[in-house]
């Protein structure tokens, strides 16, 4: 059994390519347990290919992951890690309600029933975001801002001591926003490590004591937050939209709902 030793996530000098262009280049990255830390840039940048590159969903050409003390792979402990990709459908070619699908964030390769607090947990987790009253409703017809957040349930159903975020809060209403800010607040004060990629810290702010900056897929800054990160992603000054398009290439819809990659397995 490996041991964290008090680090959640531990990358060393990962290198990604993608159709034969580097997006990520050299990064060091460490996230200690309990942390809570923000991974800011400009579109372009690389932040949603190095999340999904920590979380195996593409892979390194070079370099070293280790999350909760094991390298990427099999021996890590998934069920107590939540991902959430980004701006994608919770909506599949199989009709499902809301408490359907993140009921599924209860399965891993280890508990292929879901545990029998489950419908507890379901309700829970619909509740911290705001959905609750939704939750028998098919996730067809819900919107695509609701839709995201029944995929952070999903995550948030785990109960997860380590929860990455690829742009959680995109194209969800300013309410929705406050009330995941609130529920991110009870997790992190509950200990859960939080890495959450965004385009501005917004409803976030109050819980970011940290954040990495990534320029042309490079670290340039690794502190406390730049002053304008509402505005800016660092010194360097990119401007940081917040409906800049994804930069982080193929779409995760199946990662997000299906146990083929490696959170999941």
């Amino acid at each position: 059994m490996h041991v964290s030793d008090g680090v959640a996530v531990r990358a060393s000098g990962v290198h990604v390519t993608l159709g034969g262009a580097p997006i990520i280049q050299h990064v060091d990255l460490t996230v200690r347990d309990g942390e809570v830390v923000a991974l800011l840039g400009a579109n372009g940048s690389g932040k949603s290919t190095l999340v999904r590159a920590l979380v195996g969903v593409v892979p390194a050409d070079r370099g070293s992951v280790e999350l909760l003390g094991a390298p990427l792979g099999r021996g890590v402990p998934w069920d107590r890690v939540g991902y959430v990709p980004q701006r994608v459908s919770a909506a599949s070619g199989v009709p499902a309600t809301a408490a359907e699908v993140v009921e599924s964030g209860t399965l891993h390769a280890r508990r292929l029933r879901p545990p029998r607090d489950a419908h507890r947990r379901v309700h829970e987790a619909l509740e911290q975001v705001g959905l609750g009253a939704q939750a028998h409703h098919p996730v067809r017809q819900l919107s695509g801002g609701q839709q995201q957040r029944v995929l952070i349930a999903r995550a948030l159903v785990r109960r997860p001591d380590l929860l990455l975020l690829d742009e959680p809060v995109a194209g969800v209403d300013v309410p929705s926003q406050r009330a995941f800010a609130d529920a991110l607040a009870s997790l992190a004060a509950a200990g859960t490590t939080v890495l959450v990629v965004l385009h501005e810290l917004g409803a976030l702010a109050p819980l970011v004591r940290r954040a990495v900056v990534l320029r042309h897929g490079s670290v340039v800054h690794d502190g406390a937050p730049p002053p304008a990160a509402h505005e800016h992603a660092g010194p360097e000054h990119d401007h940081v939209h917040p409906h800049a398009p994804y930069d982080g290439g193929a779409d995760d819809a199946d990662a997000a709902l299906t146990p083929r990659v490696g959170w999941d397995r």
